[in-house]
């Protein structure tokens, strides 16, 4: 697996770096080589902030932590990776069955049963063309925190949110 580190408002100390390896060399017994773990270091106001994203083929892991510790983040975004990897190990073994991208084997099993996953709810729409302005403002007439639409402008379907920081983001598909 190959790591790439950045950092936002500040540059890491290769110290950082290096530990940031070192752990996430720890994963790679469960992909192969071409898989790809991208980890940014934020320092924010009052601590830090690791976000680490593993791109595989179908499915993304995710982890983000927060701390007053750079090396306390990366500890904990490790533990939340495997987490996530141990909880659905069955699953991800049925998906990927025979393929040599995941080494399933050598995850260790998950403590707790995992949840079952329960629809209870199903809700159809019709998608309206429309630009990214106007899905905004639909949104926010409708007090959703997300908005799915069809966008005009590229014959796509786009899902505009509102973030965390009160900015808005734009999800575009690709076929």
């Amino acid at each position: 697996m190959k790591t790439i580190i950045t950092g936002k408002n500040y540059t890491p100390s290769d110290k950082l770096k290096d530990i940031i390896e070192k752990k996430f060399a720890k994963l790679d017994k469960y992909f192969s080589d071409d898989i790809t773990a991208n980890v940014v270091t934020i320092k924010e106001k009052g601590g830090y902030k690791v976000e680490a994203t593993i791109n595989t083929k179908g499915n993304i892991f995710r982890a983000e932590t927060k701390s007053s510790d750079p090396y306390d983040c990366v500890d904990r975004c490790i533990e939340k990776l495997s987490t996530q990897m141990s909880k659905f190990k069955s699953k991800l073994q049925k998906k990927y069955k025979g393929q040599k991208d995941f080494g399933f084997e050598t995850l260790p099993e998950y403590d707790e049963a995992p949840e079952e996953i329960n629809v209870v709810r199903v809700k159809k729409f019709q998608l309206e063309p429309m630009t990214q302005e106007e899905a905004i403002m639909q949104m926010e007439m409708l007090n959703h925190s997300f908005f799915v639409y069809l966008n005009m402008e590229t014959d796509s379907v786009n899902v505009v949110y509102k973030r965390n920081d009160g900015g808005y983001g734009i999800l575009e598909t690709t076929y």
